[in-house]
């Protein structure tokens, strides 16, 4: 049985992915570690460890204590956060994937990885719409441009050194289990939250920016299928295009009032309007749905019921 472990596990990708993962190897085979402490559920669902990837000694002891043979790598400074602090968030979302990945080139035991990257790698001179996944690629962001470099990494590791590691270019991921983390798509989770508590959202973007997004269970599905997918199979190895539904805040406006009528949503566009200007609208991923089986089960109107039925049911307990 492969020992697993997920780096960033208290962050909105990893307190869901630890949990699927848990379900389909055991608790007691993967192991969730932060730099920060993890929620209850995570904690109480198996093992759990503070833990820095900055700190390459303590990483590779850990794997090789642990005898880990997949390694998730979630921990990043996301886009909007990264703007703020820019050499800082180059520092921390670099430096941590090549420990990662020097990590697995050294230690036989370790079979996979998987990294992140983001429709943040695209830029204003890439085509908008059904982004390829081949095109140009000029990211204006700190977040962006540190994605597209880990992009170009992995695919050397891989040609270079033989590592499996592999990607998404994951769009605007929507969840209820965890409040938004710094991110341009973040309105789309902060809106449901708003919209519940007081009936009215100001939104940063404005009302026709249009953007990818994906529900998180199809996130984590498609994570762990691509995981899970034979190597002989995957022609990327740099990240994989993921596209899910495309989004204006307008329409996930309109979609909530079917379920609170008085609701409203007044647009107050600040820094993150100009990364959003830069990002494609919708997105190609059909080397992801022939390479691997990728698939979207949600649509908005299915993931919006279930939102607002989750987090009112959060907000009261």
């Amino acid at each position: 049985m492969d020992n697993i472990l997920v780096i960033g596990a208290a962050g909105q990708i990893g307190s869901e992915l630890v949990a699927e993962l848990r379900k389909i190897y055991g608790s007691s085979h993967v192991f969730a570690t932060d730099i920060k402490q993890a929620p209850p559920d995570i904690l109480e669902g198996g093992p759990f460890q503070i833990l820095d990837v900055m700190d390459d000694k303590q990483l590779i002891h850990f794997i090789i204590r642990h005898k880990i043979s997949q390694i998730y790598h979630l921990a990043a400074v996301l886009s909007g956060n990264a703007e703020k602090l820019p050499t800082q968030a180059w520092r921390i979302n670099m430096d941590s994937l090549m420990n990662i990945l020097e990590v697995a080139k050294m230690v036989e035991e370790v079979k996979k990885v998987f990294w992140p990257s983001s429709i943040a790698v695209f830029g204003p001179t890439t085509p908008r719409q059904n982004t390829p996944q081949l095109t140009v690629m000029e990211p204006v962001t700190v977040y962006g441009i540190s994605k597209l470099a880990g992009e170009r990494w992995c695919d050397y590791y891989f040609n270079k050194f033989g590592v499996d590691v592999r990607s998404l270019r994951y769009p605007g991921l929507i969840s209820y289990k965890t409040e938004p983390g710094g991110g341009t798509t973040d309105y789309a989770v902060e809106i449901y939250y708003e919209a519940i508590r007081n009936g009215n959202y100001e939104c940063f973007l404005n009302e026709s920016t249009a953007l990818p997004m994906l529900f998180m269970p199809d996130a984590i599905d498609a994570t762990i299928n691509l995981m899970e997918a034979d190597r002989s199979n995957l022609t990327i190895h740099s990240s994989y295009n993921v596209g899910g539904m495309s989004v204006t805040p307008a329409e996930l406006a309109r979609e909530i009032r079917k379920h609170i009528p008085g609701f409203t949503i007044s647009y107050n566009p600040d820094f993150r309007q100009a990364i959003a200007d830069t990002w494609p609208h919708s997105v190609d991923d059909t080397i992801s749905r022939v390479d691997w089986g990728f698939e979207q089960t949600y649509d908005l109107s299915k993931m919006t019921g279930i939102m607002l039925k989750e987090i009112r049911e959060k907000i009261k307990n």
